[in-house]
């Protein structure tokens, strides 16, 4: 297993110009992790914004996900492969399952298996799932076994730590990935974090992003600014305290932003 790098950047609800001006930026600025999917309809703006800015392929990390749509056998490498043409690459280093089936149409069985023949063929180096339960992780891991899962990418923030999904997945070894970590910008103002943020000279972006990496997990914020995309990746340099870390472990609501009437599963 290759290992999920830390810090990346995200591209949901970038479209357009804007999501190549942000990858651009995004490259400019030093991040060599991307992370896309079929449903984001940007592949091939964020392709194209790579070929352009000169990095060697090998410097890169690019994430993209298989949509409900194109998860049955017959579809999911075909779809995976028209990813490939628009990102304009060989391979992904990382392909998710985005969402499970509605309703369980496709067995994960079945498309777990069609993704790991994806890697089998050299289409993507890791695979792993997003948005999946315990019970659908333990079914993901019965289909491919748990380390051929690189990661579960999750809605993850201080005020949804999502600690029973947490910690089934890392007494399997999966790794996982937290998006939304700033919670659509709700934690940002936050006064215990503003006051942790103030302690260390840091953000409250910069504090959040530093707490979900220091337990491990990866992180793929987005932001069309330059300025932020800067400043984000100076999270790596925080370095926040034990008691930091559990004033904002003591901010879980079980507030859940992500939740699409008939597709989400029934959430731990």
């Amino acid at each position: 297993m290759m290992g999920i790098p830390a810090l990346g950047m995200g591209t949901f609800r970038l479209q357009g110009d804007v999501v190549m001006d942000s990858v651009r930026n995004g490259l400019e600025a030093g991040y060599r992790v991307i992370d896309t999917a079929q449903i984001y309809g940007n592949e091939a703006e964020v392709g194209a914004a790579i070929a352009a800015s000169g990095v060697p392929r090998e410097e890169l990390f690019i994430t993209t996900k298989i949509w409900i749509e194109n998860l049955s056998r017959d579809k999911l490498i075909p779809s995976l492969k028209e990813s490939l043409a628009k990102l304009r690459t060989d391979y992904v280093d990382l392909t998710l399952i985005h969402w499970p089936s509605r309703g369980g149409e496709v067995p994960v069985q079945e498309f777990m298996a069609a993704l790991a023949e994806a890697k089998a063929q050299g289409l993507t180096r890791q695979i792993g799932v997003s948005n999946f339960t315990v019970e659908l992780m333990r079914q993901a891991i019965d289909a491919v076994g748990a380390d051929a899962i690189a990661t579960n990418q999750i809605e993850l923030h201080p005020y949804l730590q999502n600690r029973k999904v947490v910690e089934f997945a890392r007494s399997q070894g999966i790794h996982i990935t937290s998006y939304m970590t700033l919670a659509y910008g709700k934690v940002l103002g936050d006064p215990v974090i503003a006051k942790i943020a103030e302690r260390h000279g840091a953000t409250p972006a910069q504090v959040v992003l530093a707490w979900a990496m220091k337990l491990g997990y990866a992180v793929i914020p987005s932001s069309t600014q330059r300025a932020n995309l800067d400043s984000n990746l100076k999270a790596l340099n925080v370095k926040l305290s034990d008691s930091d870390m559990a004033q904002i472990a003591a901010l879980d609501r079980n507030e859940r932003l992500t939740s699409p009437d008939g597709l989400a599963p029934a959430w731990d």
